[in-house]
């Protein structure tokens, strides 16, 4: 079923307003092109929240492992713990900056995650509106 346009359709609000304007003869694939471009542009940026999300703990151990690798070769002419402590504590902070910034970056993933699907449930649940008038 096509419906014609008409300037009073779409609520100011809308993300598909644009989209939709382009066109004088909707229907449902025009919607759901317009919803597939809507997602596409709610989600730029995610990926990288991802990316930092998953890797940063990574390369925080990297770095610890690195850092105790290191604080071992210096033990051989090393007699006290008071020599060695300092390096495996520096070694340490590596996985806390790597925790430090997986957390936020996850956390901020998930919301952005989450108001991406809400929007999308909108749209689809606006397209079923306009297209059952």
């Amino acid at each position: 079923m096509e419906t014609l346009l008409t300037s009073n359709m779409f609520p100011i609000d809308s993300s598909m307003k644009p989209c939709i304007e382009k066109s004088t003869v909707i229907n449902k694939y025009s919607f759901d092109a317009c919803i597939q471009a809507a997602k596409k542009k709610a989600t730029n940026g995610l990926t990288f929240l991802s990316i930092v999300a998953s890797t940063s703990p990574f390369i925080g151990l990297f770095g610890t492992v690195v850092g105790i690798l290191t604080a071992f070769a210096g033990m051989q002419s090393v007699t006290t713990i008071n020599m060695i402590a300092p390096a495996i504590a520096d070694a340490l902070i590596a996985t806390a900056v790597g925790i430090l910034a997986a957390v936020p970056a996850y956390t901020f993933h998930q919301i952005l995650a989450k108001k991406v699907e809400d929007l999308l449930a909108t749209l689809k649940m606006q397209r079923d509106v306009y297209l059952s008038k």
